[in-house]
């Protein structure tokens, strides 16, 4: 029997490379409007939300849930769709969603002083109705499996997360551009969450000659982010060069073109970057902490990322290592792909995500959650009531900011 899978929401394309790869399943993928820099970085075929309201989304939801068996999440905007919805759903928390969720009280992340968001008492006893709502609540890594274990006593941890190696791979043309010296590809946001302070400092304190392509995408949730931000632009070390964004069949071309790709340098945790370059057959220096392993197949192993320290004076005595030697990257990158083979080869990853599917499935024998039809009809009115009268400005002013005055009447509807 093929699981009919409805997905509601993605982050950085991992539900897309997913759908791409499943054998046992299928998965319809529903996304919200694109904006800022997921014009660029999102896959193409996936179909969205054409309305920014929520009760809209219910309605859309509503609408077609009866054609599948499980709903898989990956936002808290997802979340808050299906739940709302009545359907049953898996969320997966590949980020800080699980680090700082809206049910939690001014949650703060230690390298900012501002909360990440701010929620009333009744918006956090909301969402902390939608997490327990979750039929499973999956997520990768020791850091944010801890995190998870606070709020859930059955969350599940799948440290394998697929690359679509169709696209990323070392056969992809790389891009034509005029290359004089050692090129390094930063194509990540930037910001302190991702070590741009340590990246800056390593940078002036470099020797060696060579060039930074950094994509100018910043962080900027809050007044905070945006003023470093500012900051960034304005102490930017003269070996760095800001690039556009970038769309995502491009991406691979960039890597192969770069003679190494600089990744994270804070958490000591793995991301999309780090996976997709080597795969690209391109070097990665990317902070990894020792301490934080990698469970594949109940085995922890240590990712093989370089340095293991966050101390800027390492880093960059790392870089001139990496421009200087052509055998010890040729050797780091050995190692590397050898490793991002085991974790992220769709053949070895998908498998367990189609099991976690079969059991919740056996478990759950319908997507809808169980409840009266009397119960659902009056939540989507109040939906409808709480967003029309009582957030309808506060949406409206920020749906403006992030989208814009243009594209904001086009999705309110």
């Amino acid at each position: 029997m093929t699981i009919r899978i409805l997905a509601i929401g993605d982050t950085a394309n991992n539900i897309a490379v997913l759908r791409k790869f499943v054998k046992r399943s299928t998965i319809h993928l529903i996304n919200f409007p694109r904006r800022g820099p997921a014009i660029y970085t999102y896959a193409e075929d996936v179909e969205f939300f054409d309305s920014l309201k929520i009760s809209e989304q219910v309605r859309k939801i509503n609408q077609i849930k009866s054609n599948y068996d499980i709903c898989l999440v990956n936002s808290w905007p997802g979340a808050r769709v299906a739940y709302l919805s009545g359907i049953n759903y898996i969320m997966y928390f590949v980020g800080g969603d699980i680090v700082t969720p809206p049910f939690v009280k001014n949650p703060k992340v230690d390298y900012l002083e501002e909360s990440i968001h701010k929620m009333n008492t009744i918006e956090r006893l909301f969402y902390k109705k939608i997490f327990d709502a979750a039929i499973a609540c999956v997520t990768i890594t020791e850091e944010y499996f801890n995190h998870l274990k606070k709020y859930r006593i059955d969350g599940i941890r799948i440290d394998r997360v697929p690359v679509d190696i169709t696209i990323y791979n070392e056969n992809v043309k790389p891009i034509e551009r005029e290359k004089s010296k050692f090129i390094f590809f930063s194509p990540q946001r930037f910001g302190l969450e991702k070590g741009g302070d340590i990246i800056w400092e390593a940078l002036r304190l470099c020797k060696s000659d060579f060039e930074v392509l950094q994509v100018e995408w910043f962080d900027e949730r809050t007044p905070q982010e945006q003023e470093i931000k500012r900051k960034f632009i304005e102490t930017k070390p003269p070996q760095v060069t800001f690039i556009p964004l970038i769309k995502r069949d491009d991406m691979p071309r960039f890597y192969r073109f770069a003679d190494a790709v600089l990744g994270q340098m804070r958490a000591g945790i793995q991301g999309g970057i780090e996976r997709e370059a080597v795969w690209c057959k391109t070097p990665v220096i990317h902070y990894s902490d020792p301490q934080r392993k990698i469970m594949l197949d109940g085995k922890e192993i240590n990712p093989p990322y370089l340095p293991h320290s966050r101390d800027p004076r390492e880093l960059a005595n790392l870089i001139d290592k990496i421009v200087q030697s052509k055998e010890f990257r040729d050797k780091l990158l050995e190692e590397e792909y050898r490793f991002v083979k085991e974790q992220s080869d769709p053949e070895k990853a998908i498998p367990e995500w189609e099991n976690l599917f079969e059991v919740m499935v056996k478990k759950y024998k319908s997507i809808h959650r169980k409840h009266s039809s009397l119960k659902l009809k009056f939540v989507s009115y109040l939906v409808y009531f709480v967003e029309s009268f009582v957030y309808g400005k506060k949406l409206k002013r920020k749906w403006i900011q992030q989208y814009g005055e243009s594209e904001f009447h086009k999705l309110y509807k």
